[in-house]
């Protein structure tokens, strides 16, 4: 098996679990918050601080949403050579076009893949890595926030009177 054939297999299942929640968010379940302090995001622009709150506040799953396409994006455009977006052009969708917006990214990641020399060296997220340590955290990143979204949807569906 290649290190693509290995990278991919890996990011399928995590996009299969992934699958199994995206089918199962209602728009109530984007913006829901699971306690007092939380990061949302108001009118697509998500909460942010240049340096990370202690305690962090809890995410909703509209701003994992909007992070997971965020970092995704930019590990494309390095990916592709193009300059990267700043993290304040990428904006949330909104609930009704959020799962499609990360069906999109998973469709172009998943065409840009066997297309990467996984031995050169990478510009993100560690310049002094490979693009192969680049395609291994964008599925480590993937698997972390499909666990957010999921455990979010989970919360709030066993949530009395949510």
């Amino acid at each position: 098996m290649s290190d693509h054939d290995l990278l991919r297999w890996q990011f399928d299942l995590t996009w299969a679990l992934f699958e199994y929640h995206l089918e199962r968010l209602v728009p109530e379940d984007h913006l829901w918050e699971p306690a007092g302090s939380v990061w949302t995001v108001r009118d697509g622009v998500p909460d942010w601080a240049e340096t990370e709150p202690d305690p962090v506040p809890v995410p909703t799953i509209a701003w994992v949403s909007w992070h997971l396409g965020w970092w995704w994006s930019v590990a494309i455009d390095h990916a592709r050579e193009r300059t990267p977006r700043d993290r304040v052009e990428i904006t949330w969708p909104g609930p009704d076009r959020v799962v499609e917006w990360l069906r999109g990214l998973r469709d172009e990641w998943v065409e840009l893949l066997p297309t990467l020399d996984l031995s050169a060296p990478s510009t993100f997220p560690w310049p002094d890595r490979t693009v192969g340590h680049t395609a291994a955290w964008v599925n480590a990143e993937l698997m972390k926030n499909v666990t957010e979204i999921g455990q979010l949807r989970l919360l709030r569906a066993a949530t009395p009177g949510r």
